[in-house]
């Protein structure tokens, strides 16, 4: 081989090396799409108008949540600053109370459906009547 064909198998290899690339992302796109739907597929479905029951079910609780109780707050670290002043330098806030009635709330859009010991859903009391079933 002289350097002209070498240089003309290294073109064709890199070439070659730039398509399968694109293969590989087009491949990994599309694993990336296919291991979503796979999340996607177990969950339950929920109507646009339950999603709206769920998000004001949540800004309900936050617009009422009283976030001026000072029980609420926890681990106040307190700084004297250059000038002397007392400031406040480390707060936390317990995100339990607020947590549980969230859920609370939101649980309390849903009708729990019978389950056995394992926690599965046990299908023989759940009624998988269509509507034209329930017609006839």
């Amino acid at each position: 081989m002289n350097e002209m064909d070498l240089k003309t198998k290294i073109e064709g290899l890199e070439k070659a090396i730039k398509e399968h690339k694109d293969f590989a992302n087009t491949y990994e796109s599309q694993l990336t799409t296919t291991k979503q739907e796979l999340e996607d597929y177990n969950k339950p479905e929920i109507t646009p108008l339950m999603m709206d029951n769920i998000h004001e079910a949540v800004e309900d609780v936050l617009n009422s949540y009283n976030f001026d109780d000072v029980d609420s707050y926890q681990d106040l670290e307190y700084e004297l600053d250059y000038d002397g002043r007392v400031a406040l330098s480390s707060i936390s806030f317990d995100t339990y109370d607020i947590q549980d009635k969230i859920v609370e709330k939101v649980c309390s859009l849903f009708k729990e459906a019978p389950s056995n010991e394992e926690g599965e859903v046990d299908n023989s009391q759940v009624n998988t009547q269509t509507v034209a079933e329930k017609i006839v």
